[in-house]
């Protein structure tokens, strides 16, 4: 929202007269004065006018975790337990995926509150690289690389996947970094290669790669420069 119409809206200020606030040097914005009527500010600014308090600015949380087999990747789940129930944090409940992994499945999982850093994770637009390690029943198939790379339709969705990346590390193990994230892709594009995927662990998502040191089912905050690197 655009400081100007949050004043405005602030005890019915009105636009006029939140404009004349930030055009006199009287706001300011996380301790920084503004006075461009048009900053974007979010729900977690703090707003002040002359030390009176606009809008208290909400606790930001960005998670990593690294997610066990047998969880789901969602906040609520009537069978099995959910990857909010290795989170404790006082905002747990306002908390969602920046991506998600099925319930086999383990590795890096992210958390937060925010949804416009959230989404530079999840849209394909954004093209946010996901290096995942993964195990299969066959052998593979060199030629997988390249089919890989070309890409596969997908009918349900009606999409051609975009090129991913598929190096062979061993007989039955692969690496593979994908830039988009549909419904179980990864198994369905070794399907299409006449093969089955046995484990799958998501390694790293953009610049986070998931630390040695952080066990199955553990969690840490991330810092303010990993925030900013994605």
């Amino acid at each position: 929202m655009k400081l100007n119409r949050l004043l405005a809206k602030y005890e019915s200020t009105g636009r006029s007269r939140a404009q004349a606030w930030i055009g006199a040097g009287l706001i300011q914005v996380n301790g920084q004065p503004v006075v461009n009527g048009d900053f974007e500010v979010t729900r977690f600014d703090r707003v002040t006018k002359e030390e009176i308090v606009v809008q208290s600015g909400r606790r930001a949380v960005y998670i990593m975790l690294h997610k066990p087999a047998g969880y789901v990747s969602a906040t609520i789940d009537a069978e099995h337990p959910t990857v909010l129930d290795l989170i404790d944090d006082p905002d747990r409940a306002e908390l969602h995926l920046a991506g998600r992994l099925d319930r086999a499945s383990t590795g890096m999982v992210l958390l937060t509150n925010d949804g416009v850093w959230s989404k530079k994770i999840t849209e394909p637009v954004f093209k946010m690289p996901k290096v995942y390690r993964v195990t299969t029943v066959e052998p593979i198939s060199p030629g997988a690389v390249k089919a890989f790379a070309d890409g596969f339709y997908f009918h349900t969705e009606d999409l051609v996947t975009q090129p991913a990346e598929l190096v062979i590390v061993g007989e039955r193990e692969a690496r593979v970094t994908l830039w988009e994230g549909r419904y179980h892709q990864i198994k369905r594009m070794f399907h299409r290669v006449g093969n089955r995927v046995s484990s799958l662990h998501r390694e790293s998502i953009g610049a986070l790669v998931l630390p040695s040191e952080l066990a199955p089912g553990d969690w840490r905050y991330l810092t303010s420069l990993e925030v900013a690197s994605m």
